[in-house]
C-alpha cells in the first residue's frame, strides 16, 4: 500500500521564522513577556465573568499541536491563570463555561488549553481563530487556563472566562429518519482504497452517476435501484495520461473532486503547491481533458472548484465558450484567500480575486457553492469570533464577508448547501463540539439563530461538516460524531471514543431536523480525532473533512474515509492513537440513502390506491357489494374515500382512517335491489386529493343482469 501522503492542510499560515523577525522588529531587542496579570480569579453562578491578561510575548511556541499539551519548559512559553468555578448541581444543564482569548493584530495567534486540577488537558482550542474560545460543561472546580503563544508577534492577549446561558435545544423533527446504507471500495481496485482521507464525492445528474475521489484515484459509482438496498459497481476512472490528462496520477498535496450536477462536467484536481495539476471528464472518466489548473495569483493549500449558473447581475456574465456555466478555483495563500473564474468551462481561468486577509478571517475555508442564481458562496470557520461565509454576487468579481451571528469558530471548516429556490444552509461545529446549522433567506445577508443537532441522540462532539441542499425546504447535514464529551484531540483521555458517521435532515426548511446514526454497527473511527494539522500523530488518518451529495432522484450520498476496519470494527481496544492499522485506516466508502424522503419531493415514496377485487351480490331484495382495497405503493395513505355507484346514482361511500403501503381491506356497501342490467362501479380516492405513483388504477366495474356475483373489470 502507498504510504499516506505529507499532507499540505495545516491550521498555520504564517513562518515560525517570519514570525520571529516580525516579533523583533515590533518590540526592538530584549523585549519579554509578562505572567497573566491578574493570575488568578473565580467565577460562580452569582458573579459569572473574571478577566485577565498577558504579555507582550516575542517567541513562538509551536509544540502543542503534536502532542495533547504543548510543551513549557522555556521560560515564558506558556501563559498560565488559574481559574476557581463554583457552581451548584445540575447549574450545567443549562450553563456552560466559555473561555475566550483575543489579540489586536489578526496575524498573530494565541492557542488555549484548559487543564482540570489534575492536569489533564478538558478544553483546547488550538486553531488560527481570533479570538480562540473553549466551551466547556461548567463543572465545580479549579482549573488552569494555559495561554501559548503559537505565533506572538509582539502582541499580548486579553481573556475572559465566562459562565453563559445555553440555549434549549428545540424538539426533533418528528419525520420518520431516512435509512442508509454503506458501500466500501472493493479491494480490487488498488491501494489507494485505504488511502482515502478527505474525500470528494459528485454526481452527474446526466447520467446517474457518482464520482468519488481518493488521493490520485477517480472511481465512478454507479447504484441499481431495481433492488433494495441498490447494488453498488465501482471502477477505476482515474485521470491518466493516456486518458488526454498528462498531469493526471503524478502527485498531489490535496485531492479534490467537483461533479456540476446539470452538466456532468467532472473535475479533478491535485494541489501542486503553487496551483493544481487539474483535468475535467465529460465521460464520467472515459476520457481527460486538461486545464491550466487555476487563477495566477492564487493560493498554496487547501484548494476547492465548484461551479454552476451565471449570475445575471455580474461581470463577465457570458461564457466564452458553448460551456454554460461558471467555474470557480479558490484556495489560500500566507495572508490573503484568492477565487478565480473561468468562463471557458473549466479549460483556463481568469486573475485570483482576493476573497478576504487576514484582517477578515483567519482559519481554512471550506468548498466553495453555487447557487441557481449564480451566487457564489465559500464558507470560514473563523471570521471574528463567528463563522461565516464569503459571498460573490457577481461571478467572482468581488466578494464579501457575511458572519453568522451566533455562531463560534473552531477547527472544522464549516459547509454550505443551496437549495433549488436559492435558501442556504450554513452546516458548522462550534467551539463546544457540537454540530449546528443556519438558514438565511437572503444570500447570507441575514441568518436565522443557528440550531443545534444531533442532541437527540447524544451527540457531544463532531468533526467535518458537509451540507447538502435539494428542495428549498430540504436538507442534510453529514457529519462524524461521537456520544463522549471532552476534549476530542486528546490521545490519552479519548482512547475509548467511538465515532459513528451522523446525518441530521430537515423537511421543513430547517425549522426542524431528524437525526440518524447511519453507522450504528460499524465505527468510523475509534479514539482521538486530530484536527491540528500535518504535525498530529496517527489519529490523523482520516485528514480534514468529508463530503456529501445528492443524486437525481434525491438520495443523500455521503463520501467519507473508514478509518476503522476488519478486526477494529468489534475489538475495542483498537484504537487511532496506538492500536494497528485497521484502526489506523482510511478506507474509501460512500453511505447512500435507502429509505425514507429524499431532497427531491417529486420523488417521495407515494401510495398506490386500487380495488383488487369487487363482488356484488343479490340478498334478500338487496344488492352487496364487497370491495377489496389495497396499497400496492410504498407510502402511507390517510383519509381514504370509497364510493360505491349503481349505474350514475351513489349508493354508498366511507372514509378509511389509514392504510400502511402493502396492506389491504374490505369494505360493504348494500343497497335496495332493482331489476334490469346494472353497471357496479367501485372507486378509490374519486376525487384525486391522494397524491398515487398511479393514478389509472382506482376504478373497479362489474355489470351483471339476473344473477349476480359477475366478474369485476377496471
Amino acid at each position: 500500500m502507498r504510504p499516506r501522503r505529507h499532507h499540505s492542510h495545516a491550521r498555520r499560515v504564517l513562518g515560525v521564522a517570519s514570525a520571529v523577525v516580525l516579533a523583533a522588529a515590533l518590540l526592538g531587542n530584549g523585549g519579554s513577556a509578562s505572567a497573566s496579570s491578574p493570575s488568578e480569579g473565580s467565577v460562580s453562578d452569582s458573579s459569572r465573568t473574571v478577566s485577565w491578561t498577558g504579555g507582550p510575548f516575542v517567541a513562538p511556541n509551536t509544540t502543542g499541536t503534536a502532542l495533547d499539551a504543548p510543551d513549557c519548559t522555556a521560560p515564558q512559553s506558556c501563559d498560565d491563570f488559574t481559574l476557581h468555578v463554583s457552581t451548584p448541581a445540575g447549574y450545567g444543564d443549562t450553563h456552560a463555561l466559555k473561555v475566550d482569548v483575543t489579540w489586536p493584530q489578526t496575524a498573530a495567534d494565541f492557542d488555549v488549553y484548559v487543564l482540570d486540577a489534575a492536569g489533564n488537558t478538558v478544553g483546547q482550542a488550538a486553531s488560527s481563530a481570533d479570538p480562540e474560545q473553549v466551551v466547556l460543561p461548567p463543572t465545580a472546580g479549579t482549573y488552569t487556563v494555559r495561554v501559548v503563544p503559537f505565533l506572538p508577534l509582539g502582541q499580548s492577549y486579553s481573556a475572559e472566562a465566562t459562565l453563559v446561558d445555553t440555549p434549549v435545544p428545540p424538539p426533533p423533527g418528528t419525520a420518520t429518519p431516512p435509512g442508509f446504507t454503506t458501500y466500501p471500495a472493493p479491494t480490487a481496485l488498488g491501494a489507494d482504497v485505504n488511502n482515502a482521507g478527505e474525500p470528494s464525492i459528485g454526481s452527474s445528474w446526466k447520467t446517474g452517476a457518482t464520482m468519488y475521489q481518493a488521493y490520485l484515484s477517480t472511481y465512478k459509482v454507479t447504484f441499481d435501484d431495481s433492488v433494495s438496498p441498490a447494488k453498488a459497481s465501482w471502477s477505476d476512472v482515474s485521470a491518466t495520461a493516456a486518458k488526454g490528462c498528462p498531469q493526471g496520477g503524478l502527485t498531489s498535496l490535496d485531492p479534490i473532486l467537483f461533479t456540476d450536477h446539470a452538466t456532468g462536467r467532472t473535475f479533478e484536481s491535485q494541489l501542486s503547491g503553487v496551483d493544481s495539476l487539474t483535468c475535467y471528464t465529460d465521460d464520467d472518466g472515459q476520457t481527460w481533458q486538461p486545464s491550466t489548473g487555476g487563477g495566477i495569483p492564487s493560493g498554496v493549500d487547501h484548494q476547492t472548484i465548484g461551479g454552476g449558473p451565471y449570475s445575471p447581475d455580474g461581470v463577465g456574465a457570458l461564457p466564452t465558450s458553448a460551456y454554460p456555466h461558471a467555474v470557480y478555483y479558490c484556495s489560500q495563500d500566507i495572508a490573503t484567500a484568492f477565487c478565480a473564474a473561468s468562463h471557458d468551462g473549466g479549460t483556463t481561468f481568469g486573475p485570483g480575486v482576493p476573497t478576504y486577509s487576514l484582517l477578515d478571517c483567519g482559519g481554512l475555508h471550506g468548498h466553495v457553492k453555487v447557487a441557481p442564481d449564480g451566487t457564489a458562496y465559500v464558507p470560514n470557520k473563523a471570521c471574528g469570533s463567528n463563522a461565516a461565509v464569503v459571498v460573490s454576487k457577481d461571478n467572482g468579481a468581488s466578494w464579501t464577508v457575511h458572519r453568522v451571528p451566533g455562531s463560534s469558530p473552531s477547527d472544522a471548516d464549516p459547509s454550505v448547501g443551496v437549495g433549488a429556490n436559492g435558501t442556504v444552509y450554513f452546516g458548522y461545529v462550534g467551539s463546544d463540539g457540537k454540530p449546528a446549522v443556519a438558514v438565511s433567506h437572503d444570500q447570507g445577508s441575514t441568518w436565522s439563530a443557528p440550531q443545534t443537532v444531533g442532541a437527540d441522540l447524544g451527540v457531544k462532539n463532531a468533526v467535518f461538516p458537509a451540507m447538502v441542499a435539494g428542495d428549498d425546504d430540504r436538507a442534510t447535514l453529514a457529519y462524524l460524531g461521537t456520544t463522549k464529551a471532552g476534549n476530542y484531540q486528546s490521545q490519552t483521555d479519548f482512547k475509548d471514543a467511538e465515532w459513528h458517521l451522523y446525518l441530521a435532515s430537515t423537511y421543513d426548511g430547517g425549522k426542524t431536523w431528524v437525526s440518524v446514526d447511519a453507522t450504528p454497527n460499524d465505527p468510523v473511527q475509534r479514539g482521538s480525532i486530530c484536527t491540528g494539522g500535518t504535525t498530529c500523530g496517527n489519529d490523523r488518518n482520516l485528514l480534514d473533512f468529508i463530503d456529501v451529495t445528492v443524486d437525481r432522484t434525491g438520495h443523500v450520498e455521503v463520501g467519507f474515509a473508514d478509518g476503522c476496519i476488519d478486526a477494529c470494527v468489534t475489538d475495542t481496544t483498537h484504537n487511532s492513537n496506538d492500536g494497528p492499522a485497521d484502526a489506523q485506516a482510511a478506507y474509501a466508502t460512500i453511505v447512500r440513502q435507502s429509505s425514507g424522503l429524499g431532497l427531491f419531493s417529486s420523488y417521495d415514496p407515494k401510495a398506490n390506491l386500487t380495488l383488487a377485487k369487487q363482488s356484488v351480490v343479490k340478498l334478500k331484495g338487496k344488492f352487496v357489494a364487497t370491495s377489496t382495497v389495497a396499497n400496492t405503493g410504498r407510502a402511507r395513505a390517510t383519509d381514504i374515500v370509497v364510493r360505491m355507484s349503481d349505474g350514475q346514482a351513489v349508493v354508498g361511500r366511507t372514509t378509511l382512517t389509514a392504510l400502511a403501503a402493502g396492506r389491504q381491506t374490505t369494505v360493504t356497501f348494500s343497497w335496495k335491489a332493482t331489476s334490469g342490467t346494472h353497471t357496479f362501479t367501485g372507486s378509490v380516492d374519486p376525487g384525486n386529493l391522494i397524491a398515487e405513483s398511479d393514478e389509472a388504477d382506482n376504478k373497479l366495474v362489474t355489470t351483471g343482469r339476473g344473477r349476480w356475483p359477475h366478474r369485476a373489470r377496471h
